[in-house]
């Protein structure tokens, strides 16, 4: 070879390393993927068109993506290309098929250019198009409605490589029908394909803001953890969106319902909770790390207020039902067992949504956030008046066999076989029946056994990756549970409208013609993606693919007359809150609790104890909370429910503590041994409060018990307390105060009293002097008596004595006149 050449290829390949040390510098290495091959190009999909193909859609499919380089080298001559898998056939496949190697994607379109040349941090947007149906051109060769598997596969040659795929994007495609060609009519869905019985949950929920160990006030502003609430309800936000997206469905007065009747509003009480409080001025904490520093005023309040009322608008038309508090871990709160923190959890809500939206919703029908549940917190619902649960497919189990799930704990595999055994193929009925889970006795004319309504668990986590933050389920099987949030919302948005189709492109003897679409409760949907989601829901309508169905309908139908049992799932298991959290609850459970017991509601006081101590039993739950507990990675949410119970401890402290008896100055003196001791008993509570004086009285004293007293709100109380002493001896009387039922309040105290009656000694001496007197005076009746001279009148002379007889004998006749 000339060296020349060579000389020319060593100094071009030098410029090139420069040249891309110059354009990015902040780029250091190529990145890896799971494999941890070095990656240099990142493909992401932006649209889809169209995004469910029917009859009258563009013969047509095209994708529209961008490349970026996200390497440290030059990649020369990219292009990309569209692949087809075969249709999917089993509800597993929705998700496995997206982790298939791409040689199953076999039926490939041509490359087309994108770029040809992208340096470091350069990207490149693109749109490419293929014929749906075979012809004359290159064509996916689609010949019936089905779910297809899409791979969008882009290529290029990095510097010192070759030809490669460096990147892919995956992603669904429902075909509902296919539009005509030049020579070939158009094909629907298979005739079998009777409309599928449909309906959609639509949650509005967030995680817990409101600040812990803040009682009950009347006119006290509310405490946030942060502000990000009223970005959420405000304009563009997550909140805001969702409502939107509903508002786009909402027929006029009048008109049918369409779709809107087959939506069910799911709120979480917290949340309306949190934003009405907002709409009346609230704070924010300057760091939210630090519970107890400074604050500063929140911005929320007029959208919270705008938004509250579009909330009351839609809940006045439409199927409301309201959510476990704060998203709680209904196994948590059953395994607490505490009556007043499982009534806050289950029978407030519904009360709570009602007043605040002004709506009447929908009763006895419980939506736990995890979609598993045990037997404890099926009995907890039960029995608190919940005749029906809805729960994941998945987490039910028919005939005493082992639900159709695998074990939840394992690590899913890069990529995926065709055909792989995954779990979660075998379909639930609609509704169930659980009699393990029963009340004794039931109201006359109800069932004893809980019902739970299932919901399809592949739809479900197909709808849980759409939108922002997405999580994956608990009930997702392991073997498909992977970082979605690799592949563009575009995409994702794809899988879920596959998923929802699904069902109704496969008809199935074994499997019903309905399906509960059930999102996560904490959704990040925009309001495109939900207008997107609920159109499709109108699109599959319009083709006879589905029925619009309200949830109404679903729960109250009858169940399937095998019997069922609840099957509480791995996962569900591992993302509850942790056991730990369970006795500190319990335990500050019982001293809100014990501390209610005590306080009395007076006519004149505006704060009513129910008012004063439900923030502390809504804090504990708030602990329990399954929000932000999907990650890998709960550290987080640990610290959150660990500083939660930290504040309602201090405060419980606080409150106890502020019931007392003031300690008096010095030795209190009593007046006489049957003097009342007085004493002082401080309420600094907002409510009034019983109570009762436990003294420990000396052997020497009789301190009477004067029973239950009440303490006015913010106030103090003077007590006389009869007291016997026995003793002129200082003494120490230790006193405290205790609720009716003998919880301890406040510091105990102690009294120094010394009595100025001598006791004993004084009875002694008064008696002994009683007895000379009687004595003396005998004796002296006695001489006279005898006529002999009383020792006692010697040195007086006879003429004074006969003087002093006169003198007395004259004042007896005066007596006597």
């Amino acid at each position: 070879m000339d060296s020349s050449l060579v000389l020319i290829r060593l100094i071009t390949a030098v410029l090139t390393i420069l040249g891309s040390m110059t354009l990015l510098p902040a780029v250091a290495h190529a990145q890896t993927d799971e494999s941890g091959t070095p990656k240099f190009l990142k493909l992401t999909l932006d649209a889809v068109s169209p995004g469910t193909v029917t009859t009258g859609s563009d013969p047509k499919l095209t994708v529209s993506g961008t490349v970026t380089n996200i390497g440290d080298r030059v990649v020369d001559d990219v292009s990309v290309r569209i692949q087809r898998a075969a249709a999917v056939d089993s509800p597993s496949g929705l998700r496995s098929s997206l982790r298939l190697d791409q040689v199953n994607y076999e039926v490939t379109g041509p490359f087309q250019d994108v770029a040809p040349q992208l340096n470091p941090g350069q990207r490149k947007q693109f749109s490419v198009s293929i014929a749906l149906r075979a012809g004359s051109e290159a064509s996916l060769g689609l010949t019936d409605p089905g779910v297809y598997p899409l791979l969008l596969n882009v290529n290029g040659e990095p510097a010192y490589g070759t030809q490669a795929r460096l990147d892919d994007a995956r992603f669904l495609l429902p075909v509902l029908g296919l539009p005509g060609t030049d020579g070939e009519p158009p094909v629907g869905a298979p005739p079998e394909a009777s409309p599928v019985a449909t309906t959609m949950i639509w949650p509005l929920a967030d995680r817990p803001r409101m600040v812990a160990g803040k009682p009950g006030a009347v006119n006290g502003q509310a405490e946030l953890l942060d502000d990000e609430l009223a970005a959420s309800v405000g304009k563009g936000g997550r909140l805001e969106q969702l409502v939107a997206a509903l508002e786009s469905v909402v027929p006029a007065p009048g008109k049918d319902k369409g779709v809107a009747g087959s939506v069910c509003i799911a709120v979480d009480p917290d949340l309306v909770s949190t934003v009405q409080t907002m709409t009346r001025g609230y704070r924010v904490l300057a760091s939210p790390s630090d519970p107890g520093g400074a604050t500063r005023e929140g911005a929320g309040a007029a959208n919270a207020q705008a938004w509250l009322d579009r909330l009351r608008v839609l809940a006045g038309s439409m199927c409301t039902v309201a959510l476990p508090f704060a998203q709680v871990d209904l196994s948590a709160v059953a395994a607490v067992n505490d009556p007043d923190l499982s009534a806050r959890a289950l029978l407030a809500p519904a009360d709570v949504v009602d007043s605040i939206l002004g709506t009447q919703s929908l009763r006895g029908v419980s939506l736990p956030d995890s979609g598993s549940i045990d037997d404890p917190a099926g009995r907890l619902l039960r029995t608190h008046g919940y005749g029906t649960a809805v729960l994941a497919s998945t987490a039910v189990s028919g005939d005493g066999a082992s639900a159709d799930t695998d074990n939840a704990l394992t690590t899913a595999p890069t990529t995926l076989a065709p055909g792989v055994v995954v779990g979660g193929e075998q379909a639930a009925p609609d509704v169930v029946r659980v009699p393990g889970v029963n009340v004794e006795p039931a109201a006359a004319g109800t069932d004893p056994a809980l019902r739970v309504a299932t919901f399809d668990i592949w739809s479900a986590t197909a709808l849980a990756a759409v939108g922002s933050n997405p999580p994956t389920p608990s009930f997702t099987p392991s073997k498909v549970r992977f970082d979605v949030t690799n592949d563009s919302r575009a995409a994702r948005l794809q899988d879920a409208l596959g998923a929802m189709s699904w069902s109704a492109l496969n008809p199935s003897a074994d499997r019903p013609r309905s399906q509960l679409l059930m999102p996560p409760q904490q959704w990040g949907a925009s309001r495109e993606e939900g207008v997107a989601l609920l159109k499709h829901v109108e699109l599959l309508t319009r083709n006879n693919l589905a029925a619009p169905r309200s949830f109404v309908d679903l729960v109250t139908q009858a169940p399937d007359p095998h019997p069922y049992a609840l099957e509480y799932l791995p996962r569900a298991a591992q993302d509850a809150a942790p056991q730990r959290f369970v006795g500190p609850v319990q335990a500050q459970g019982a001293r809100v609790t014990e501390l209610m017991r005590a306080l009395v509601e007076l006519p004149e006081s505006e704060l009513t104890p129910l008012a004063f101590l439900t923030p502390a039993r809504e804090d504990l739950l708030r602990a329990l909370s399954l929000s932000d507990r999907r990650a890998d990675n709960d550290t987080l949410a640990d610290l959150h429910a660990q500083r939660r119970i930290d504040q309602v401890t201090r405060e419980m402290d606080t409150m106890f503590a502020s019931v007392s008896v003031l300690p008096p100055g010095g030795v209190y003196t009593l007046a006489s041994e049957q003097s009342p001791l007085l004493l002082v008993a401080r309420n600094e509570l907002p409510v009034a409060i019983r109570v009762m004086f436990r003294i420990d009285a000396p052997a020497e004293t009789n301190i009477t018990d004067i029973g239950e007293q009440l303490l006015p709100p913010s106030g103090t109380r003077s007590f006389q307390i009869p007291t016997e002493v026995s003793d002129s001896r200082k003494l120490v009387i230790p006193i405290a105060l205790t609720t009716p039922e003998g919880i301890a309040l406040g510091e105990a105290t102690s009294v120094s009293v010394r009595s100025n009656a001598y006791g004993q000694a004084l009875a002694i001496i008064t008696g002994c002097a009683a007895i000379l007197l009687l004595l003396l005076a005998g004796r002296r009746l006695l001489r006279r008596f005898r006529g002999q001279p009383d020792p006692a009148d010697e040195g007086f002379t006879p003429e004074t004595v006969e003087r002093a007889g006169r003198l007395r004998r004259a004042r007896q006749r005066l007596r006597r006149q």
